[in-house]
């Protein structure tokens, strides 16, 4: 229980954003149906200067082919390994992240995690050695597992939301209109957070409304 006269922690959800070597997240605090930007940053999966963390598809598409133009074994394990630096690295940010959300006074309690109609790919090192033009694919799937892995590994709820169909899904469940949405995302995190990018309005978006489904201080 909060000791009396204590201001209980107020909630916060972190949205986030795949792509190459690590994930936009924007951490959004909601209090009587208002929206506030608390942090925008970037969750590191992986480093140019490491390219195994960092595009571990493109280095095995790189690597010479196995029996009839499949992965060779040592594209296999180069895989492998890139993608347990990646699922440690991001464990290691969103840590961090939740840290620092705990001593600003923030009680994190959900990740709004972006995802779109790629779900299907299963076999990404299949996927990406099929065609070159699949290898960027590969890569921001490769990111959005590490971040379900540090999702679980840091023991918080995580709720995925399409990112074609989130605008019309947030306008119906939080009662404002798509107009008013998206001028709202425009001034959010203009003032104060750089970049404010689309990326970094849809991962505000998808933790506004993952904060609005809240009960309040719960």
């Amino acid at each position: 229980m909060t000791p009396e006269g204590q201001r209980p922690p107020r909630v916060v959800a972190i949205g986030l954003r795949a792509h190459k070597g690590g994930a936009v997240a924007v951490c959004v605090a909601v209090e009587n149906g208002v929206p506030q930007v608390v942090l925008s940053t970037v969750l590191v999966t992986g480093a140019e200067s490491d390219r195994l963390s960092f595009e571990p598809y493109r280095v095995a598409a790189e690597m010479p082919r196995g029996p009839e133009g499949k992965a060779s074994a040592d594209a296999i394990a180069a895989v492998e390994e890139g993608r347990r630096r990646q699922d440690a690295a991001a464990t290691k940010g969103l840590q961090a992240m939740l840290s620092d959300m705990a001593a600003a006074g923030y009680a994190t309690v959900v990740v709004a995690l972006l995802v779109n109609r790629a779900g299907w790919v299963t076999d990404l090192l299949a996927y990406s050695l099929e065609w070159a033009e699949h290898v960027p694919v590969a890569e921001a799937l490769a990111v959005r597992d590490a971040l379900r892995s540090a999702c679980s590994g840091c023991g918080i709820e995580r709720v995925e939301l399409d990112e074609k169909s989130l605008p019309e899904l947030a306008a119906s469940e939080l009662g404002v209109s798509s107009v008013d949405i998206s001028d709202r995302l425009k001034t959010l995190g203009m003032s104060r957070w750089k970049p404010w990018r689309k990326e970094q309005k849809l991962a505000c978006l998808a933790a506004w409304l993952a904060a609005g489904r809240r009960p309040p201080g719960g």
